[in-house]
């Protein structure tokens, strides 16, 4: 009888050892994410080619073990589709065991590439900046994918903001633009100015800018997002996976590795980040989902913080 007993208990605490998340309450992990088209578009699969055809399954649900094994309390996406694709990645992950109570979607000027995010917190204030513009050559552009602002409570009443970002990829429109690098330059400093406007000159200093830049951490892109003339925005977190390697998207038109997505955190936000550098995911089958690896980074929560636990299905704002 107690060796039955012994028995359903360690069978309990293996089962508990399964389920358990990797992190401490203690901390607030958030994550962004490039899904590489999780929407409908022209596509090769499986050797055919094929016409207005969805994400393939396999894809996603390459794509949900990751979210699943890291479980992200705030994550940053991009490459979404439209809002109805946010909420089946939203209600598939809910099956599997992981709920996001809160989505916003962003539709920018780009017709079929968006930003998103899904949260177990709920936003205390979100803004959607779609009317950032700049001067591209003889012309004003404006941001394609537009930039995301989400806000949040730390529990104490301070709050912190994640901004996200997709820049412009390497694909060039014009001739005179190789590689689009003044367009994504450009695009970096409408994105920078307007998180200086919500940042600094309104007295909030803790915040990140999330996502995939599309560019070096070197770069001019990237100077863009580290400072402004006397004013320093923030620093570029130091990123690797398990094994030292620190690239995060693969270019397989090149054949190359680059680091283009991560965190830039302020100074007021850095000292919370755990570890001091972000992590990226390089588990089995992770570039099968995406062409782009997901990042995390763990924060030291505030004592009164706390994350949301049931889902509301009418809580995607659009």
């Amino acid at each position: 009888m107690l060796l039955r007993i012994a028995s359903r208990i360690l069978c309990s605490i293996g089962f508990a050892l399964i389920v358990l998340p990797l992190w401490s309450h203690a901390e607030l992990r958030v994550a962004t994410y490039n899904l590489d088209n999780y929407l409908v578009m022209d596509r090769h699969v499986e050797n055919r080619w094929r016409p207005s055809y969805p994400k393939p399954e396999n894809e996603k649900v390459i794509i949900r073990q990751n979210i699943l094994r890291y479980q992200p309390d705030i994550l940053a996406l991009q490459e979404m589709g439209p809002p109805e694709f946010l909420e089946e990645l939203r209600a598939d992950l809910a099956r599997e065991g992981l709920h996001y109570t809160y989505a916003v979607h962003l539709e920018g000027p780009d017709p079929d590439r968006h930003l998103a995010l899904l949260a177990k917190l709920a936003p205390k204030n979100v803004q959607k900046h779609t009317d950032l513009d700049f001067k591209y050559l003889d012309r004003r552009e404006r941001v394609k994918r537009g930039m995301l602002e989400v806000t949040f409570d730390s529990g104490d009443g301070d709050l912190f903001k994640v901004f996200i970002v997709h820049l412009k990829s390497r694909y060039a429109e014009d001739r005179e633009d190789p590689e689009s690098q003044l367009r994504r330059v450009r695009e970096a400093e409408a994105c920078r100015n307007r998180i200086i406007e919500r940042t600094y000159d309104i007295g909030k200093d803790r915040f990140m800018v999330v996502g995939d830049f599309n560019d070096h951490p070197a770069s001019s892109t990237m100077r863009r997002f580290y400072r402004r003339g006397d004013i320093k925005i923030g620093t570029l977190l130091p990123a690797s996976d398990s094994r030292g390697d620190v690239w995060t998207y693969y270019y397989e038109k090149y054949g190359q590795y680059s680091l283009v997505d991560g965190f830039v955190i302020s100074d007021a936000l850095s000292s919370r980040v755990k570890t001091g550098r972000a992590h990226i995911v390089d588990s089995p089958g992770a570039m099968v989902g995406s062409d782009h690896r997901m990042l995390y980074l763990d924060l030291a929560k505030d004592s009164g913080l706390q994350t949301a636990g049931q889902p509301d299905t009418s809580s995607t704002a659009n």
